[in-house]
C-alpha cells in the first residue's frame, strides 16, 4: 500500500571550519551520534521503531567507511535491530538519502527513516578515497573529467559571468546568513557539548558577516594552476567555441570546506500518529539527472524541470527556490535557465515586508511556526548527477490558526558557499 512520505524533524550540527575549527576534535562517528541521542531524547523516540537509517557520505573511508550509519548508531546506544546504511552519490548525498527514504515510506514498505549525512572533511579530506573517474588514465580520457572548479570556471566563461558577478552573488549569500544568525533563524543546529559536558560550538564558522567585496575581490583564483596542469585544455578541447578559461571562482565564492552532519526523521502519517509525531512537510516530487562530466555542475536546470513534470507542476507554482551554491556560477547559470523566476538577490522587492501568503521561513531552521502550509524546491549539483526534490503541505501544529505561512525546508549535509537565509522575518 502506498503511502505519503512526511517529514516530522530535521536537524543538523553546526559546520566546523577545516583549518583550526571547533568540530577537529570530533571524530565522524561523534558528530553523527550526538545528533541520533538528540533526535531520540527530543521526540522520547523509541527507536526500535526505525525502519532503518541512511547516511549520505562523499568520502566513505577510514573514519567514515566501514558503514558509518551503523556505527553511529551503536555508538549512540539506539536499539540494536535498527539497521543502517552508508550511500555516495558525491555532493548529493545527503539529499539522495532523503529521496531514497522518501521512496521507501511511499513503496509502504518501511514506515519510519532517519535520513541525512556525514562529512568530516579536516579529518577525512576530499579525494582521499581516490576512484577511477579522476585517477584511472583511460576512464579519464573517456570521460574528460575535470575537477569541479575548473567546471564552475567554465561555467562562468561560457555564461559570461565575470569576478564581480560571482563575487556580488557570494558576497549577498554571507550577508544573508549572518543576519540569520544574529537573528535566532538556525534553530535546527544543535549545540556540541564534549564528553564532560563542556562546549564545543553552536554556530556556523564558515559564514564571513565581515566580508566585503573589496576582501573578496582581493583573493586569488582557485583552480587557475590546476586549469595549467592540462585541465583547461581538455575543457577547451570540447567547448571550442571559448578560447581561455576565466578563472573567477576563489575561496570566497566557492564551496566551504567543513565538518557537519544532519539528520531527517521521515516516515508514514500512520506511524507518525502513532508515536505522536506532527508532520511538517510532505515530499512529493524528486528527480536525478546527469549532465556533461567536463563541465559537469550544469544539472540544477534539467532537474528542476524533470522534479517539476513529475509533480505537475510548473515554476511559477514554487515560493521558495534553493540552488546549492557549490560554485556561484551555478546558481547564476540555473537562474538564466529558468528566467521566469524572481530572484531575490537580483531584486530589492525582496526587502519588502511579507503578507501572510508569501511569508518565507525555513522550516528545518525556524523550527515550529504557526500555521504552515508550503511549496518547496531544492536542487544539488554534483559529479554524480543532479538532484531536485519538492515538498508541499506543510502541517500545522496549530491547526485552529487561520493564518498560512509559505515554509521551505533546507535539507543539507554539506555547505555551499554559506547557508541560505530567508529573506524576511518570520511573521
Amino acid at each position: 500500500m502506498k503511502n505519503d512520505a512526511y517529514i516530522f524533524d530535521s536537524l543538523r550540527s553546526p559546520r566546523g571550519k577545516k583549518k583550526n575549527g571547533a568540530l577537529t576534535q570530533l571524530t565522524p562517528t561523534d558528530i553523527l551520534s550526538k545528533l541520533l541521542i538528540f533526535l531520540k531524547k527530543k521526540h522520547d523516540l523509541d527507536t526500535s521503531q526505525v525502519d532503518d537509517v541512511v547516511m549520505g557520505c562523499v568520502t566513505p573511508i577510514g573514519e567514515q567507511g566501514g558503514n558509518i550509519a551503523k556505527a553511529a548508531l551503536q555508538y549512540a546506544e539506539w536499539d540494536y535491530n535498527v539497521p543502517g546504511m552508508q550511500i555516495n552519490r558525491f555532493c548529493a548525498s545527503g539529499l539522495e538519502s532523503v529521496n531514497l527514504s522518501a521512496m521507501k515510506i511511499r513503496s509502504g514498505w518501511q514506515n519510519l527513516i532517519v535520513a541525512g549525512g556525514i562529512e568530516c572533511m579536516s579529518r577525512v579530506p576530499m579525494g582521499s578515497d581516490g576512484g577511477s573517474i579522476a585517477l584511472e588514465p583511460k576512464v579519464n580520457l573517456r570521460s574528460q573529467f575535470v575537477p569541479q572548479g575548473i567546471g564552475a570556471d567554465l561555467i562562468a566563461t561560457i555564461g559570461g559571468y565575470a569576478r564581480k558577478d560571482v563575487d556580488s552573488f557570494a558576497l549577498e549569500s554571507h550577508m544573508r546568513a549572518a543576519k540569520a544568525t544574529k537573528k535566532g533563524y538556525f534553530k535546527s543546529i544543535v549545540p556540541l557539548y564534549d564528553q564532560n559536558g563542556l562546549h564545543i560550538l553552536s554556530k556556523d564558522e564558515n559564514i564571513r558577516p565581515d566580508s566585503t567585496i573589496e576582501a573578496l575581490s582581493a583573493l586569488k583564483p582557485s583552480f587557475e594552476k590546476m586549469g595549467e596542469l592540462g585541465y583547461d585544455a581538455m575543457a577547451i578541447g570540447k567547448y571550442s567555441e571559448i578560447e581561455i578559461i576565466d578563472h573567477v571562482h576563489t575561496a570566497g565564492n566557492s564551496s566551504a570546506i567543513v565538518d557537519g552532519a544532519s539528520v531527517v526523521l521521515i516516515g508514514s502519517g500512520n506511524k507518525g500518529k502513532e508515536l505522536g509525531l506532527l508532520p511538517k512537510a510532505k515530499i512529493i516530487s524528486m528527480a536525478t539527472v546527469s549532465t556533461d562530466p567536463t563541465i559537469m555542475l550544469t544539472g540544477p536546470g534539467p532537474a528542476s524541470k524533470k522534479a517539476l513534470k513529475q509533480a505537475g507542476m510548473n515554476i511559477n507554482d514554487i515560493d521558495i527556490i534553493e540552488v546549492n551554491e557549490a560554485f556561484a556560477s551555478v546558481v547564476l547559470r540555473w537562474e538564466e535557465e529558468l528566467p521566469e523566476v524572481k530572484h531575490p538577490h537580483s531584486d530589492s522587492s525582496s526587502e519588502e515586508e511579507p503578507n501572510d501568503e508569501s511569508s518565507s521561513l525555513i522550516a528545518q531552521e525556524l523550527g515550529e511556526y504557526r500555521n504552515m502550509a508550503c511549496n518547496i524546491y531544492a536542487n544539488y549539483p554534483t559529479e554524480g548527477g543532479t538532484e531536485a526534490w519538492i515538498d508541499l503541505d506543510v502541517l500545522s501544529s496549530t491547526p485552529s490558526s487561520t493564518t498560512t505561512a509559505r515554509l521551505a525546508a533546507r535539507l543539507e549535509c554539506r555547505s555551499g558557499t554559506a547557508p541560505w537565509s530567508p529573506p524576511h522575518a518570520p511573521p
